[in-house]
């Protein structure tokens, strides 16, 4: 994997870069559409590539782990393979829902035994066998095994978390060393900074990641309930010490605004459910706020869903029509107002490098983050 950083904000931090791997490159910053389940709920791949167009993708460890199971994924060549996906994917470790699992799992400094949601069989992660799992699943970027911690989260169990996250990063490291590379193409291996809210715990977990040498970095443990200002603080601290010329993954963030802010931070890589599970409840971002689709105000307004025609869906389908289909509990309403928000959350990030490359991305932020703060 390469990285070329070049743009820098004049009145930011904000970057523009470019991230080649070998399926292809990706232009930063950049949100990724999660695929959870090798699929982006409710989204063709052809629809994905040709409507919503991202250059990369997520896919997650954990579930891809319990199903279609490893040895469908190795059978089938990797999961591009097997989700007929010829661009960029990441994976991430496994840790995240692992922590959300909190029921159902007991972390040691082995690793982590959890029941699985599926069917209550019980597995084990280690920072180990998740890097053979990722290295079976085959994506272009594999995450470090951390332990996410929860918000909010007392000091000594955050310092103690971290530490413990930092020794597995050296575990996931050499083990790494060992496993070959699958399906004739690279992986590229991102460690994760943790510590909670804590500002001296954040430094040093970022001096520590900083110091792994790794070919690009992800901020972990944020977008997990605490206040936004919080999520910043952390994320201009973080940035201020991870290296210039690795590109910087801040892990399931988040709102539109929420992204802007944090590429004026730094941040060169998003992904976040919010999109696809907001229009599955009929919300829809538009540059000029968030709509909900089942207010009857929008009962007999014939107008396109948004008038910029981002997608197709935008321009073909009115207001109107999409809130029958909520009402009506269509399938194909839930299906509509997740190409719209994908195509808006892409729309967003190729837009701010745009205004990187220009020069006048702080001005533009600050507009977009007023408009988009209003209810429509």
């Amino acid at each position: 994997m390469k990285f070329d950083l070049l743009a820098n904000d004049p009145q930011s931090k904000a970057r523009a870069g470019e991230i080649t791997t070998d399926h292809g490159t990706i232009e930063t910053p950049i949100f990724m559409p999660v695929g959870t389940v090798a699929s982006v709920k409710g989204v063709h791949q052809r629809e994905l590539k040709n409507d919503i167009n991202p250059d990369i993708i997520l896919g997650n460890t954990y579930h891809l782990y319990l199903r279609p199971q490893l040895d469908i994924l190795e059978k089938a060549g990797g999961l591009h393979k097997f989700m007929n996906w010829d661009r960029n994917i990441l994976t991430d470790s496994g840790g995240y829902q692992v922590y959300s699992l909190s029921a159902n799992r007991k972390i040691k400094e082995e690793g982590v035994k959890f029941k699985s949601h599926i069917d209550g069989s019980y597995h084990f992660f280690s920072p180990e066998n998740v890097m053979e799992i990722q290295r079976t699943i085959g994506a272009d970027i594999i995450m470090a095994f951390d332990e996410c911690t929860p918000y909010p989260c007392d000091y000594r169990y955050a310092k103690r978390s971290m530490h413990m996250t930092h020794r597995w990063l050296d575990r996931c490291i050499a083990h790494l060393e060992k496993l070959p590379f699958k399906y004739g193409y690279s992986q590229a291996f991102f460690p994760i900074v943790q510590g909670s809210t804590y500002t001296d715990l954040r430094k040093q977990s970022a001096e520590y990641i900083a110091n792994a040498g790794a070919v690009g970095n992800a901020i972990g443990g944020l977008s997990v309930g605490e206040p936004a200002e919080e999520m910043y603080a952390m994320t201009d601290v973080v940035c201020s010490i991870l290296p210039e010329d690795k590109p910087r993954y801040l892990m399931g963030v988040g709102t539109p605004i929420n992204i802007l802010e944090n590429i004026a931070l730094g941040v060169d890589m998003f992904d976040c459910v919010m999109p696809t599970r907001n229009a599955r409840n009929g919300m829809l971002f538009t540059a000029n706020g968030t709509i909900n689709i089942k207010n009857k105000k929008w009962e007999a307004d014939f107008s396109p869903i948004d008038e910029m025609g981002i997608t197709f869906v935008d321009t073909e389908y009115t207001k109107a029509y999409l809130r029958h289909l909520f009402a009506a509990n269509e399938y194909l309403g839930k299906q509509i107002a997740t190409i719209h928000n994908l195509g808006f959350y892409m729309w967003l990030v190729r837009e701010a490098r745009k205004h990187i490359l220009a020069g006048d991305f702080r001005e533009w932020k600050d507009m977009m983050v007023k408009n988009m703060s209003q209810r429509l």
